[in-house]
């Protein structure tokens, strides 16, 4: 028996797991291959996958808040900042007031996570 671990996968909690699944889908231009309200998943043709699964209590989290954190971003490395940002605000992304620095755009999801993009 092998003690190997194998990473498999993220899956980020949401009010409702289809619609989260496909704002990710729609900023990322891969396919919503289930969909629910309690579990989905987003397959890109690279193989990749986002599971999203339903919390109804969820809570989103605060950023920046020195009393808080953002829990977890995910990152995503784009070609144009500004095309970016119209896609992900066109999806439903709100942009942070506050930005870290010149390189990359911080947005929130719709239902409050961290999107990152540079």
């Amino acid at each position: 028996m092998s003690d190997s671990i194998k990473f498999g996968g993220v899956t980020l909690d949401g009010p409702d797991a289809g619609e989260l699944a496909a704002f990710y889908a729609e900023i990322t231009g891969c396919e919503v291959t289930v969909s629910g309200d309690s579990w989905a998943l987003m397959t890109c043709p690279d193989g990749s996958a986002i599971c999203f699964q339903g919390a109804p209590a969820y809570s989103p989290p605060t950023w920046p808040d020195a009393a808080s954190s953002a829990q977890m971003h995910l990152d995503f490395d784009v070609d144009d900042l500004d095309a970016t940002e119209a896609r992900v605000l066109a999806a439903g992304a709100t942009k942070y007031d506050f930005q870290p620095n010149d390189h990359c755009r911080v947005y929130a999801d719709p239902v409050g996570g961290c999107v990152v993009v540079d």
